[in-house]
């Protein structure tokens, strides 16, 4: 009890030690990284939902026309029994300036010139109960109009493949984080223990026990991590501000939509952080004083 009790007015550790700084530097960079990877993968999910919910509420049709009919009255016919289909919220034949314009940057003009240009109707569905793409068809087959529908599925599929990549990626390049973070904090918890290994025997000697021991390397690593985790996380939280707020009319925004809720998940960051480095800080002491 007397070993105990001077323990708690002067720690086995020394309150400031200049070796552990580096350790500070590499637990803050870690949960820095860890935080940016956490909010680049919900910015990265929210621009993938809001692609398939645009793909999704979307669809185009190629009309042929047929007889002596011309492109653009067969394509506005389409969009005619188009836009009169449940489900459908608005439907309108594509004009030629804009097909040339939505061609152009993938041909360019020289092309342009010779290329026949499709007659497309642009097909906006309501998104509470969009109309499926075989009532569409049925429709245009009832007044015998030849179309191909396109619901851009393909392009659907691609996007939410590359989401749930970027998903597992995130969530492993985490746990690699916290498992490099938990080795450091390992490592460290060694070296202090073999630094002060006579200290930790005339402890143990005193009636010291392993768990009272093993506490207060817990509790310094653990403390460590807390306040390094936090420097880290506001690091990764001010990059996210400066791209939100200087960022609003350029590619980076809109490919990354950050949102102000996002901040709210680093929050428990720092707790993490002191968690694994605790555990670990405990685990590590206990083993070496039981092969001791």
């Amino acid at each position: 009890m007397t070993a105990g009790k001077r323990l708690r007015r002067r720690d086995l550790l020394p309150e400031q030690d200049t070796r552990e700084v580096s350790l500070h530097y590499v637990i803050a960079v870690l949960f820095f990284l860890a935080a940016l990877s956490a909010l680049i993968a919900l910015a990265s999910n929210r621009a993938a939902s809001g692609w398939s919910r645009e793909i999704r509420a979307e669809v185009t049709v190629q009309v042929r026309p047929t007889g002596l009919e011309s492109g653009s009255v067969a394509a506005a016919r389409a969009a005619e029994v188009l836009a009169g289909v449940p489900g459908v919220k608005e439907a309108a034949a594509i004009e030629p300036e804009r097909a040339k314009a939505l061609i152009k940057p993938w041909l360019g003009d020289a092309v342009l010139e010779d290329l026949p240009l499709p007659n497309l109707v642009e097909v906006r569905l309501d998104e509470a109960k969009p109309a499926k793409s075989a009532a569409l068809s049925e429709a245009l087959s009832e007044k015998d109009i030849d179309a191909t529908i396109d619901d851009h599925s393909t392009w659907l599929q691609d996007i939410e493949t590359s989401a749930l990549i970027i998903r597992l990626i995130s969530m492993g390049i985490f746990l690699l984080i916290a498992s490099a973070a938990a080795a450091v904090v390992g490592f460290a918890t060694r070296a202090g223990l073999m630094a002060r290994a006579n200290i930790v025997e005339v402890l143990s000697l005193c009636g010291a026990t392993d768990a009272f021991i093993a506490g207060r390397f817990q509790f310094r690593f653990g403390r460590m991590a807390a306040i390094s985790g936090l420097l880290g996380v506001v690091a990764a939280g001010l990059v996210m501000v400066v791209i939100k707020l200087t960022g609003s009319s350029q590619s980076l925004l809109l490919a990354l939509p950050f949102s102000w809720l996002d901040l709210l998940v680093l929050l428990p960051c720092p707790v993490l952080a002191a968690l694994i480095a605790a555990g670990t800080a405990r685990i590590v002491t206990l083993k070496m004083l039981g092969k001791s």
